[in-house]
């Protein structure tokens, strides 16, 4: 009966913060199954848009409490999570785009802040590391964010762009490495050549 008060209490915290249209925090912690098949008719397209039944969910408030609910398992499945019940989504890429960047400082001593769609503030560091993939068809680069819990960001084209002219060259391991410095961080966003 305790737990049960302590996780109405919770879910009442959160309902309460997306009220306020409050920036999302971390996801609670409750407990799920990974083996549950039961699946919610809810998907997450590449530019960051949230649909059930395949009808967009146009209130951002309602997109906001959604993902503060989101888990994603180490093998790359999302779900969304309450005490009352579970259930697996769709999410085409990443459940996050980031649509804006903020930089304060620079060089070495430079700060990136990463603004979602969903008004998640980043700062990218070592717990919020940028990384970049290749697709290996056609080599198009897509650089990510990591937000919380295992949930990224896709980096959109304008602001990745707004990365590539703040990044500078650096030298390691015989290779000369093209990224840009955040909280004292050097992040990759690719490999210039050999030195």
């Amino acid at each position: 009966m305790a737990t049960q008060q302590s996780l109405s209490k919770d879910l009442n915290k959160l309902i309460e913060r997306i009220a306020k249209d409050a920036p999302p925090g971390a996801a609670p912690q409750w407990a799920f199954d990974t083996e549950d098949s039961s699946e919610f008719p809810i998907s997450i397209n590449r530019d960051g848009s949230w649909h059930h039944q395949g009808s967009p969910i146009s209130r951002k408030s309602m997109c906001k409490l959604f993902s503060s609910v989101l888990r994603r398992t180490n093998d790359g499945r999302f779900f969304l999570v309450t005490p009352a019940e579970q259930g697996r989504i769709t999410v085409e890429d990443a459940p996050f785009v980031a649509v804006e960047i903020l930089a304060e400082g620079s060089g070495q001593d430079q700060t990136l802040i990463f603004r979602t769609n969903l008004d998640h503030l980043v700062t990218v560091d070592a717990e919020h590391p940028i990384h970049v993939t290749e697709d290996r068809k056609t080599g198009e680069p897509s650089p990510y964010v990591l937000v919380r819990d295992n949930l990224e960001a896709l980096i959109l084209r304008p602001q990745f762009y707004q990365l590539v002219d703040m990044a500078e060259e650096k030298e390691q391991d015989g290779h000369i490495l093209f990224g840009v410095w955040s909280a004292g961080t050097f992040f990759e966003l690719g490999k210039v050549g050999r030195y």
